[in-house]
Order: structure tokens, then sequence, then C-alpha cells
């Protein structure tokens, strides 16, 4: 079984020529050679690379430097930012760059407003691209059921199982009370949602045993054809480490191993339209 994680983030320490535009939560510094390592550590045969918007805003620089040196490892996703006059030349030039698979918009206030027409611009763009777009709304699900009725012929993909996740301990008492909001989504046939950072909501140690029941609910909602594994690879740091978020997926016997193969990359190449990503 080949992995594929379906998002991870690579960065540079903060320095004068890449300064950092904000913070998140994880190491100073993950590299690709890092990352390539961690991989390689775990049996993880790759990952979709989110230009993580925290440090770079929506300057996808450091991600297309990563996939230069590792192309076999990674593919790539970038924010597309709702507000620039010309976004569909931006998107039109990041799909044409080798590797691209996917834009990303942040839904969670303050950041977007579905309603605003920058973000049915982004959607109309990518669907011209081909381009999946990965939708980050941890505060209201619904608004993802509004774009996906709107912009049927786009493939939207709810990131982090589209609920609040902490970045730090302690983990809320209640993390999975929105799931059923979130799982009325899967009506629409266009979303497809990453089961990512799942780890982080849990309330238990390693292998992390209360998230089975809500994850098994996104997998029958869905389908396994449209659900994807993945570690939020470094903004879980303070809560799970890389070996045990891999773990948790890889060793548990809740799923059978072709449940596992499709569920840890073979739906990713099918819905991120890259067929022969890690074959």
């Amino acid at each position: 079984m080949q992995m594929i994680d379906v998002q991870v983030h690579a960065y540079e320490r903060n320095h004068p020529r890449r300064p950092w535009q904000g913070t998140l939560s994880g190491p100073d510094e993950m590299t690709g050679e890092q990352m390539v390592m961690a991989f390689d550590h775990e049996g993880v045969g790759g990952a979709i690379l989110v230009s993580p918007y925290s440090f770079y805003r929506y300057d996808p620089d450091y991600a297309l430097q990563v996939y230069q040196h590792y192309p076999d490892r990674f593919r790539l996703v970038k924010p597309f930012d709702p507000t620039l006059d010309d976004i569909e030349e931006d998107i039109q030039a990041w799909a044409a760059q080798d590797g691209v698979v996917g834009g990303r918009v942040m839904l969670s206030p303050p950041l977007g407003d579905p309603y605003a027409p920058g973000i049915g611009r982004i959607l109309e763009g990518c669907r011209r691209a081909n381009l999946a777009v990965n939708l980050l709304s941890w505060h209201k699900p619904s608004m993802i059921g509004d774009l996906a009725m709107r912009h049927p012929d786009v493939q939207l993909i709810v990131d982090h199982l589209g609920i609040t996740q902490p970045f730090e301990p302690p983990v809320p008492d209640e993390p999975f009370a929105t799931l059923k909001d979130v799982l009325a989504l899967a009506r629409f046939d266009n979303v497809a949602i990453k089961i990512s950072g799942v780890c982080t909501l849990s309330q238990r140690s390693f292998p992390f045993d209360d998230i089975w029941k809500p994850v098994l609910k996104t997998i029958e909602a869905f389908g396994l054809g449209r659900c994807m594994w993945g570690t939020d690879w470094t903004r879980a740091i303070k809560l799970v480490n890389f070996h045990d978020a891999v773990a948790a997926f890889r060793d548990t016997d809740r799923l059978s191993v072709g449940d596992k193969e499709a569920l840890m990359g073979g739906s990713l190449r099918n819905i991120y339209r890259c067929p022969d990503f890690c074959l």
C-alpha cells in the first residue's frame, strides 16, 4: 500500500529573504527535505503540499521550490486571494505550473465570505482550469453546501472534517459536536472530505480509539471514494506526532486493506485528478 497524505505544510525558518507573514503552531521549520525524511521513516509515499497561508499568505514560491526538488513526492495546492481583481489570471498561472492539483479558499471568519463575488470567481476559475478547490470552513459547514449548489461542476473538498480542530491542548469536551452538519454535505456529489488532523480531536492517547465512531460515520456518509486521510502535519505537532498520526490509520484493524488503500491514497488520486501520483 502506497500511502499519500492529503495535507501537509512545509516551510523554511523565518528569514529576511522569505519572511513569515504570521505564525502557525509547529516547529521553527519543516523543510521539504525534513518532510521527505519523515515520509521515508513512516513509509509514506507522498503528500499534497498545501502552501501555508499563516506563513506565506498567497505566495506559493516555497511550495514550488520543494516540488522542484521532490517532484515524485508532492502535489501542490495554494490559497487564492478573493480580493484580487485579476484572480482568474492568477488561477490560470497557478494551474500551468507542474505538480499543481488545486487551490484553497479560506472561508473561516474573518478571511472569507462565501457570498463575496471573489469566491464565486475563484470557483469558476478553478472549474475552467480543472482544479479541485479545498475549502476551510470550521465555523459553518453549511457555507460549503451553498457553494456546492451554486457550483455543481466544481470539485470541492472539505478541509479537516469541517470541524474546528485545536492547535494545542486541551481538546474540547465535545470535539465532534458539529459532525452532523458536516455529514449533511454528503448529499452533494461534488463534495469530498479530508479526514485530516482528526487525531487532534482525540481525548485519548495513541491509538486514539475515540475517533473511530465519527470517522466511520463520515466514511459511511460520503463513501470511501470521497474520503481522504491526512495528518495536517505540522499544524498538529502539539497534539500528535507524525508517527502516531500515520500509524493510527495504517495499523488499525477497523479498516480492511482495500479500505486503507482507498482512504490513504486511492481516492486522492481520483479526486485531485493525478492518477499516476506515487505509483
